[in-house]
């Protein structure tokens, strides 16, 4: 595992926002779409219903929680759980802080080449103790990116790869279930897996990433997220 160097800058900064906000089960480095193509801005943090695993800090009192029923194998799928995390939600950065050069272990081959290998790690020092992190508060949070997710142009149809190719503009799709997610997600090239009914990396059903490395972000929005993000 290589490490950014900004990583323990990274999580001194976020260990505050965890300490204070109990709808924070665990804060990560990692983003499950964090490949080159789909991210851009060093400094954007999100939330997630789901736990990316992969470098990440929880506080002493969720450890104390999870220990006496921690499993020993597939523990990161098990801290996924609805029951598990009972909601709450973690801290993931749009740029990754670890990349996972281990070709040879436990993720090999094709799923390695990928998801894994193509991960952009991050190179800007970032001074985090200057940055203001109480965007990630719960409240600030989900209104802001209801905001964004209702400022983007709404795409329909077949065709969601090129349709969004050719706006220059933030962009929201709409999927209707699973198998339908998995359908538009394989056109773009992120991952298409779920696990307990949530998507990776997503938020109120809402997968967010970059258009070909540029500022430009599509949406892949749930049958029920507008309504979550109250817009």
């Amino acid at each position: 595992m290589e490490i950014a160097p900004d990583f323990f800058d990274y999580f001194e900064a976020a260990a505050k926002l965890l300490d204070t906000d109990k709808s924070i089960m665990a804060v990560s480095s990692w983003n499950d779409n964090g490949q080159k193509q789909f991210v851009y801005d060093p400094k954007a943090l999100y939330r997630s219903d789901f736990f990316p695993g992969l470098g990440w800090m929880l506080t002493k009192s969720t450890w104390m929680e999870l220990s006496p029923k921690w499993p020993k194998a597939y523990w990161d799928d098990w801290v996924r759980l609805k029951e598990v995390h009972g909601g709450r939600q973690f801290i993931r950065p749009e740029v990754c802080r670890t990349y996972n050069f281990g070709e040879h272990g436990s993720s090999m081959g094709q799923f390695f080449d990928q998801y894994l290998k193509p991960i952009k790690l991050n190179n800007a020092h970032i001074d985090w103790n200057s940055e203001d992190l109480s965007y990630l508060t719960e409240d600030k949070f989900l209104i802001k990116f209801g905001k964004d997710v209702a400022n983007a142009t709404p795409v329909r149809g077949s065709d969601d790869l090129l349709k969004a190719h050719n706006l220059d503009v933030d962009v929201r799709i709409q999927y209707n279930d699973q198998s339908d997610f998995e359908r538009v997600a394989r056109q773009f090239g992120v991952f298409e897996e779920w696990k307990d009914g949530v998507p990776r990396a997503a938020y109120k059903g809402v997968v967010v990433f970059r258009y070909e490395s540029s500022r430009r972000r599509i949406y892949l929005v749930g049958p029920d997220s507008l309504r979550q993000l109250g817009v």
